[in-house]
């Protein structure tokens, strides 16, 4: 038996990314050029060019018949739902708000779909004013929904969100499955569908959505084809033809050490077997996969600038002028139990050997403003700048960034 001991996980490589003269590349640009353009740090950029090549990348894998939604909760910056609404084939919204976002950005009406446990009667009747797709999520929504779409003269276009009895299993965060407040539980679908019979109401569908950031392509594969199932024996039960199927994404991209890039191709062959299947029990519905993070999370990086060094016992202490109130997620406080590092780099210093460990710190007064813990980077100074990679979701707007004062972050896309 070997003595040798295991070498520690490391970070995925972020070869997304091309660096030229020591400096990481973002749209083309170096990333100290590119902070001068945006005036300040700290500040977020999305590569649009990223955002195309994924997107060309899951086209490829799934099959044609299949059509591609983008989640916007997971990054509402418009200037990227609007290159977003250009590539994908419906946009789903979580909110009033974000539905007027998804709409300024061009996507048609009929295309976009929205979701939330907690719909005000007002947000249901902007909804139904628009002509967009309404997940409901309990009686209550479907009969709020009866009389607004009676007051309205305008019979809302209705899909019923279901709560299956799985869960998607090695998911960072379940959507489904025991007790939740999302959707309506399966064994209390049939008898909800009845009533939507009779509520004048305009039922074109299903959605289910398991669990989200999983890496496991056979987990994904599994709640896939158990969602489809599920949803053919309820469309035995429903008011009309399911026009669309919703089956929800889950899709993962590596954050921590140890890591790795998800697998499409099982999702694309059981996607073509759904697809083929679905031809014959439910002849004419869209298949639809909904995905948010994995479209745009590693297109995005966060970038801070150090503003002091210091070193206190013995550790190292980078002091940047960005941090957990503009990436929350990144600081661990964002549903991490034992906190991990995203992968950091110094954006400016790309070809520089890696020095002894040291820590990467926001400017807010309590301990928990981690940018970087320990991590193995170069010796950087003042001015230097800090990049966050796989930043591209759930950044600002996940972010408290009203938390003591500080300046609000900048969103760019290059």
């Amino acid at each position: 038996m070997s003595d040798t001991p295991k070498a520690a996980p490391v970070h995925a490589p972020m070869d997304q990314f091309e660096s030229q003269g020591g400096e990481l590349l973002v749209g083309g640009m170096p990333l100290s050029r590119l902070a001068e353009r945006v005036g300040q740090t700290p500040f977020y950029a999305v590569d649009r060019a990223l955002l195309d090549a994924r997107v060309a990348g899951l086209r490829a894998a799934l099959p044609a018949s299949v059509s591609l939604h983008y989640a916007i909760k997971a990054n509402p910056m418009p200037a990227l739902v609007q290159h977003m609404a250009g590539l994908v084939d419906g946009l789903d919204v979580a909110s009033a708000g974000e539905m007027q976002v998804a709409l300024n950005a061009g996507m048609p009406a009929q295309d976009i779909s929205f979701a939330g446990p907690g719909k005000r009667d007002a947000e249901l009747a902007q909804a139904v004013a628009a002509g967009v797709l309404l997940n409901v999520e309990s009686p209550r929504e479907a009969r709020a929904l009866a009389h607004i779409s009676q007051r309205l003269g305008l019979p809302a276009r209705v899909a019923l969100r279901v709560n299956p009895d799985f869960e998607l299993k090695s998911s960072g965060m379940k959507m489904s499955g025991g007790p939740k407040q999302f959707g309506v539980d399966a064994e209390e679908v049939p008898a909800l569908l009845h009533e939507m019979g009779t509520m004048g109401l305009a039922f074109e569908g299903f959605h289910l959505y398991a669990g989200s950031q999983n890496l496991k392509a056979a987990a994904i594969v599994e709640a896939q084809q158990k969602s489809y199932e599920l949803a053919c024996r309820l469309a035995e039960h429903a008011p009309g033809p399911v026009k669309a199927l919703n089956l929800g994404g889950g899709f993962g991209i590596p954050y921590f050490p140890g890591e790795t890039r998800l697998d499409l191709a099982p999702i694309g062959d059981c996607m073509a077997n759904i697809a083929a299947d679905a031809a014959h029990r439910l002849p004419g519905a869209e298949l639809i996969v909904e995905l948010g993070r994995y479209l745009v999370g590693e297109a995005g990086v966060y970038v801070c600038r150090v503003v002091d060094r210091k070193v206190s016992r013995g550790q190292v202490f980078l002091v940047a002028d960005g941090g957990l109130h503009h990436h929350l997620s990144n600081s661990g406080n964002f549903g991490q139990v034992l906190r991990k590092n995203y992968p950091v780099a110094i954006g400016n210093r790309m070809d520089a050997a890696q020095g002894a460990p040291l820590s990467v710190v926001g400017p807010l007064c309590t301990p928990l403003d981690l940018v970087a813990d320990r991590m193995a980077l170069p010796e950087a100074q003042p001015g230097d700048l800090v990049v966050v990679f796989q930043s591209g979701a759930y950044g600002a707007t996940a972010s408290p960034q009203g938390f003591l004062g500080h300046p609000a972050v900048v969103e760019v896309l290059v």
